[in-house]
């Protein structure tokens, strides 16, 4: 399971930290990664990162946001700055484990205010 956390409000340049907590040990995830859906928009994918730390971050985002992950606490992270009101959306976090099962999780509001 996922628990996303640290959504909220917040005014347009200000800054945000979302976790994801996995239930299990982190590192039998292959990949996690932070996506995003605004209101009648598609979900789309914001960051992800490897068991191997290879990252990659979306280029609506790049040079605001970044992934990374601390596996003794089983939790990835989302720091955004210089938010936008545009970054406005529920984010999820995915992780993918070995075999090639997908587990999402229960998504935190993030709003922008101009």
């Amino acid at each position: 399971q996922l628990q996303a956390s640290g959504g909220g409000l917040v005014q347009a340049g200000g800054s945000l930290r979302l976790s994801c907590a996995t239930s299990g040990n982190i590192l039998i995830m292959n990949y996690m990664g932070w996506y995003r859906q605004a209101p009648g928009k598609q979900r789309e994918s914001v960051a992800s990162i490897t068991r191997s730390d290879m990252t990659i971050v979306a280029d609506s985002v790049k040079g605001r946001f970044a992934i990374s992950r601390d596996n003794d606490k089983n939790t990835v992270y989302l720091q955004m700055n210089s938010l936008k009101p545009e970054d406005t959306a529920v984010y999820y976090c995915k992780a993918r484990s070995d075999n090639g099962w997908n587990y999402w999780g229960q998504g935190t509001q993030v709003t922008v205010s101009s």
